[in-house]
């Protein structure tokens, strides 16, 4: 599998799955309906989240790959937000870009614009769920649910977390939502203080409007970060004829090209720095109004592109990031405020993992996300493990009387 540097050719996919909006689309086919302005800014909070992601995370990992969905982010943090109260809402709500959105506001929003992304393009397959997985035994809010349900399509199931079939059923889900391509994000066996699981999935399979001529493709070699480089499969389009104009901006610094999908709702935005710009500054740059800058300016140019083929796999937890960008409340056992949620509280964030899969080839994209939004109780849990896997005291008694008749240390039990 080809590795390559992080790049913003990779995390900018997903960016361009929301910002669709005005991208060229193929002659004769009929234009999407406006946005209403409620999904306008539910647009822009997602992008300004999400860049702001990006770039937290990039910063954390300088030379590595990185490829995230902030919609997928996004959608299960706004599933918590409906149970979270108080000063933890008004942080989640500023986060995620969401401030002096009525809740209301915000939920309608996430459904109209699920519904908008999901039937846009007949030749792009893109499939959003959620769902929502408890621990038996205790009981959550009903508005929260139904409106998770609502808004989200989030169906809610109990399960015994204690099972061993616990967290394969949830996998399974997953699984499934992604086409396989994404099989596991929660742990088995699931941690005893975790009472609910909040989960979106996302998958993402589009055709090159203009596919990549595979007579074309040859070895060549891809720079690294440092100098030394790899081998790689690299991609080409034409030089001439009618498939070689391209939406493109180029300056000092970077040239940009969008590569549409199907009827050309969807693209692939790649920004590639000068030989003489360092990536992860200039990621460090990057904000929702440069990146409406850069891609305001681009232009339809005649003209040809070469780019490797790649496969990745990536997975973080995103708790120290979300943190850092204004969510530490949500995290904390001591002040969390999730009523909305469980009316006795006790209920805090414990883990926010995400993982992603996408490849490029000839034919197009295939890209896929799942975050897992695990939502941990202060309280002693129902069930309990015990490995007795290392030295250990044990008794033998009468219970009646409370006497002790042997007592006894094992540090061996091979001798």
């Amino acid at each position: 599998m080809l590795r390559i540097p992080a790049s913003v050719a990779i995390a900018l996919i997903v960016v361009s799955l929301v910002g669709c909006g005005d991208n060229p689309v193929s002659p004769g086919k009929r234009e999407p309906r406006s946005l209403t302005p409620a999904e306008h800014q539910l647009v822009a909070a997602y992008n300004v989240f999400g860049l702001k992601l990006f770039r937290e995370i990039v910063g954390n990992s300088p030379g590595e790959n990185v490829f995230i969905s902030p919609t997928s982010v996004s959608m299960a943090l706004g599933m918590a937000l409906n149970g979270a109260a108080g000063t933890t809402a008004d942080a989640m709500e500023s986060t995620l870009g969401f401030s002096g959105m009525a809740l209301a506001e915000i939920d309608q929003s996430y459904r109209s614009l699920i519904d908008f992304l999901v039937n846009l393009d007949p030749k792009v397959q893109f499939q959003i769920a959620n769902s929502i997985w408890y621990k038996l035994g205790w009981a959550f809010e009903q508005p929260f649910l139904s409106d998770c349900g609502t808004y989200f399509d989030a169906q809610a199931t109990g399960l015994d977390f204690g099972s061993s079939n616990a967290a394969p059923t949830i996998n399974a889900w997953v699984s499934q939502k992604t086409n396989g391509k994404i099989t596991e994000i929660v742990d088995n066996p699931i941690n005893p203080y975790t009472v609910m699981f909040l989960i979106n999935a996302i998958y993402f399979k589009g055709t090159w409007t203009y596919e990549f001529d595979s007579d074309l493709t040859k070895d060549d070699q891809f720079t690294l970060p440092g100098g030394a480089t790899t081998p790689c499969r690299m991609m080409q389009r034409p030089e001439s004829g009618k498939n070689a104009n391209f939406s493109y901006h180029a300056t000092d610094r970077f040239q940009i090209i969008d590569l549409p999908y199907g009827d050309g709702y969807f693209t692939m935005t790649i920004l590639l720095p000068a030989a003489s710009v360092d990536l992860d500054s200039l990621i460090a740059s990057l904000d929702q109004d440069t990146w409406n800058q850069w891609t305001s300016a681009l232009a339809e140019k005649p003209g040809r592109i070469e780019m490797p083929k790649f496969q990745l796999k990536y997975e973080t937890v995103l708790n120290d990031v979300l943190k850092a960008m204004g969510m530490e409340v949500a995290f904390d056992p001591d002040n969390a405020d999730f009523t909305r949620m469980h009316a006795d509280g006790e209920l805090y964030i414990n883990q926010v993992k995400h993982k992603t899969f996408v490849k490029v080839d000839e034919e197009g994209t295939e890209a896929a996300a799942v975050t897992s939004v695990g939502i941990g109780t202060t309280s002693a849990p129902d069930d309990f493990e015990m490995r007795v896997n290392r030295p250990f005291l044990f008794a033998i008694r009468e219970n009646h009387s409370g006497t002790i008749l042997f007592m006894g240390k094992i540090t061996n039990p091979a001798s």
